[in-house]
């Protein structure tokens, strides 16, 4: 703009951009000049226009864009230009022209000459002959054809044309020319590789669905597997949504196959579960879908039509025809099945719900005694809650040490002196409740944590041994109860060592029910390493297994513990005295002293104390109570006045 003040040429029209209102720039051409000067022949009026040229410039940069992008296409691509002149007989061709055709320089040839010579004989007619059918046509005509260039080489050319006529009345042809030889070759190699590729694909479509296949059915049997199972299950589901027949599932697991496995090897193993397979096709409907889920597990879906025989039916036919035996490998192979069955009772029910219904009740018929059907229940759904809920329990509370002891007193027979007191694990749930191992016992079997919860009880029963020692409560012993497991931890003796018990305080109580029948040599040298520690064992719940002498003579025990079942019910049985009486006697004869446990009443006190027996236990003289109620309960020494005021009553009455 100064330049333009000062009146020089160049700047009387110029183009700036400017910032329009809404944001976006503006081409602004400028035109002005100075009409007023100073003194000093300084500008002071200066006049002239503003013109907005946006468009302007647009159309300006369009073109030259165009031309510039024209151009680089033309010498990219390699395409040369023509115009022939039929009324005049020449040709104007552009550099890359005569660089196609292997020439060099650019301008005029004469048509009919030099073009036509380098057209291949083959070609040449049918080329020419094409221009001669447009010659009344201005439509745009294609064609491609080969050219002998120097040296005989030969290359493929494809032509684009079309005829006009000119402002001075010359009919004109005006076209490009462009090699396409490296494109050919390249097309004929892309349909030799596409007629490969389709081969290819074939194959590949092969592989595909043979992995497919595989990848939805068993290697084995070549039954559907578990993801395939689920695929359809949905389907099917939504099939009964729609409307369609409501579906059934059958869960079935056989019974005794790991023995055939173990015993008679893998590949007869392997043939049952083909022979089970073959039994379930051909027991089934040919709409039924019939899956291997697991090693020994197999699935049945079964649409419930109502002209259809009941799915029960179905069950007992299965159960019969796997429980005839067949002869595989050799041998003579028995096996049976039991099955889970669960029905969709309405178009809600979900798929996924539904096996687990089905596996619900696989586990109660298996549970239930094998080789039979159970149908799932609302009943059996709730009784695995609760078994889920308890185990959960089971865990929180080794987590959070919620097992805690509840102790049961024992009393010498004669003087009613207390001998030592039994200790009994119970669970307390958050909400305060406490099972007995009856509850929980079960489910911590289960889940392998019998040994955990000992190890437990057994610690906080010993810290509250030593307070009880420390308040001159004169409990000489403690007894607590060590599972089958836990006898098989080589590190048992070890931990024992480390707790500092003192020698003669500490009894294990073992169940002969479930462990003098089956004491191996490894059992028996836990339990001496325990002896020599000073740790006593006890049998308890004797008279329920079937204990010989010598597997006591094996086991040394200190006392044995009488079951409550043979003290019920004995004061009016002579046969139950008898035999309460034989075991005083056995215990006596291998200096064992005998405990009777379930001591309910005044008449068992009495009854058990003319038949020998050294120690008592029992509701009659204790109930089991935390350790916080034990010290109030000995000090007051409540089973002996209640025991007194029995005997006076007694007296009176006679």
């Amino acid at each position: 703009m100064e330049r333009q003040e000062a009146g020089d040429p160049a700047y009387a029209v110029f183009d700036y951009r400017e910032q329009h209102k809404d944001g976006h720039w503006v081409w602004i051409e400028c035109r002005g000049a100075a009409i007023e000067w100073d003194a000093s022949g300084k500008a002071t009026r200066v006049v002239g226009t503003d013109t907005d040229v946006t468009a302007r410039k647009a159309s300006e940069e369009a073109a030259s864009r165009m031309a510039r992008r024209l151009e680089m296409a033309l010498d990219i691509s390699g395409v040369g230009v023509f115009e022939a002149d039929f009324t005049t007989g020449q040709s104007e061709w552009d550099e890359r022209m005569f660089s196609i055709y292997g020439l060099d320089g650019s301008g005029s040839i004469e048509i009919g000459g030099l073009w036509e010579s380098l057209v291949h004989p083959e070609d040449l007619p049918r080329v020419v002959q094409k221009v001669a059918d447009h010659a009344c046509s201005t439509d745009k005509f294609s064609d491609e054809y080969r050219v002998v260039l120097g040296e005989g080489q030969e290359r493929i050319i494809r032509s684009h044309s079309k005829r006009f006529v000119d402002q001075d009345g010359h009919t004109k042809l005006v076209g490009a020319n462009w090699d396409i030889t490296d494109d050919v070759l390249l097309r004929r190699e892309l349909e030799d590789a596409t007629r490969l590729a389709v081969a290819r694909s074939a194959a590949l479509e092969a592989a595909r669905k043979e992995i497919e296949h595989s990848a939805l059915h068993d290697y084995l049997t070549e039954l559907p597997n578990r993801r395939y199972l689920d695929r359809t299950l949905r389907d099917r589901t939504e099939r009964s949504q729609g409307g369609a027949s409501r579906l059934a599932i059958l869960h079935l697991d056989l019974d005794r196959f790991k023995h055939i496995n173990d015993t008679l090897g893998h590949a007869t193993g392997d043939a049952l579960l083909k022979h089970v397979a073959r039994v379930l096709l051909s027991c089934t409907r040919a709409d039924d879908f019939v899956a291997r889920v697991g090693g020994d597990e197999f699935v049945i879906l079964h649409s419930l039509e109502e002209a259809s025989r009941p799915v029960s039916a179905l069950a007992q036919d299965l159960i019969a025809t796997l429980s005839k035996p067949v002869t595989l490998g050799g041998h003579l192979c028995r096996t049976g099945a039991s099955i889970g069955i669960a029905c969709q009772e309405d178009e809600d029910t979900d798929a996924t719900k539904l096996l687990l219904n089905a596996d619900i009740a696989l586990y109660r018929a298996k549970k239930g005694g094998r080789n039979r059907f159970e149908f799932f229940s609302s009943k059996s759904y709730e009784e695995l809650v609760s078994k889920k809920r308890l185990a959960d329990e089971v865990l929180a509370a080794l987590e959070q040490r919620s097992f805690v002891p509840f102790y049961q007193l024992q009393f010498e027979a004669t003087s009613l002196d207390i001998v030592g007191v039994e200790t009994l694990a119970r669970l307390r749930t958050p909400d305060g409740r406490l099972h007995s191992p009856d509850v929980f016992l079960p489910v911590a079997n289960e889940l392998g944590v019998v040994a955990d919860i000992d190890a437990m009880i057994l610690q906080t029963a010993l810290e509250d041994f030593r307070h009880w020692r420390q308040a001159g409560l004169g409990i000489p012993k403690l007894s607590v109860n060590v599972s089958y497991e836990r006898l098989y931890d080589p590190a048992l003796t070890m931990k024992l060592r480390a707790l500092d018990i003192e020698p003669g305080i500490l009894s294990f109580e073992l169940l002969e029910s479930i462990f003098l029948d089956r004491c191996h040599e490894q059992i028996l040298e836990r339990l001496a390493e325990l002896r020599e520690i000073g740790i006593a064992l006890e049998i308890d719940d004797f008279g329920t297994g079937h204990a010989s002498i010598i597997s006591l003579l094996k086991v040394c025990p200190r006392a044995l513990k009488v079951d409550r079942e043979l003290v019920a019910g004995a004061y009016g049985s002579r046969e139950q005295q008898a035999l309460l009486r034989s075991i005083v006697e056995i215990g006596r004869s291998l200096g064992i002293r005998v405990v009777a446990e379930g001591v309910e009443t005044e008449d068992d006190i009495a009854l058990l104390r003319d038949l020998g027996c050294d120690s008592l236990q029992g509701y009659a003289l204790a109930k089991p109570m935390p350790a916080l109620e034990l010290s109030a309960y000995i000090q007051r020494q409540p089973w002996r006045s209640e025991v007194a005021l029995s005997r006076r009553a007694a007296g009176k009455t006679s």
